[in-house]
């Protein structure tokens, strides 16, 4: 048995869960709402102020999706009630951070600013020059636009300078050798 799958889901106060056929699943919660639509060859029941994901054999496709199911239905629970959120630096002499409405400005060494739109849902701030929090309730998206903004310039190996996860560990490279 999936040491995950076993897992029971608690549903916290103030998140309605609705399962429909084929198992689509709308979680409901203070921050917003998700629908996903599970495998359909999961079992999904709501007992006691919990979530069961129950697989129907030990095939090996039910197993890899027993984890991958429970998981997802734990990620739509925490993002409604709680959310989610990536924190990205910027390394480097003049490369800042912007917002303009909505939008993100990047100035990371290109001759122009990089204007960057978010995807629905996903709130961007910017609580200092270099420092860059990006908010949401799928976990999905909110990853989705963190790499795609790290993507813009990513850290080089060898002064370290780019845009960069909070915590991440850039491994350097030895420069050129002077004689």
């Amino acid at each position: 048995m999936s040491r995950i799958g076993k897992k029971p889901i608690t549903i916290p106060d103030g998140v309605e869960i609705t399962i429909e056929e084929e198992n689509k699943v709308t979680v409901k919660g203070p921050k917003g709402t998700l629908v996903k639509k599970i495998p359909s060859c999961l079992e999904i029941k709501k007992e006691d102020g919990q979530l069961l994901v129950l697989r129907p054999s030990d095939k090996k496709e039910h197993r890899s999706l027993h984890g991958l199911g429970r998981t997802l239905l734990a990620n739509m629970v925490e993002g409604v009630s709680q959310g989610f959120s990536k924190k990205l630096e910027l390394v480097g002499v003049g490369y800042r951070a912007t917002k303009q409405g909505e939008n993100l400005v990047l100035n990371v060494g290109y001759s122009q600013p990089v204007n960057f739109v978010p995807a629905e849902g996903i709130t961007i701030e910017v609580p200092a020059p270099t420092k860059i929090t990006i908010t949401g309730i799928d976990k999905e998206v909110v990853g989705d636009t963190a790499a795609r903004i790290r993507r813009i310039r990513p850290p080089e190996p060898y002064k370290g300078k780019g845009i960069k996860y909070e915590g991440e560990h850039i491994r350097r490279k030895v420069g050129k050798a002077g004689k």
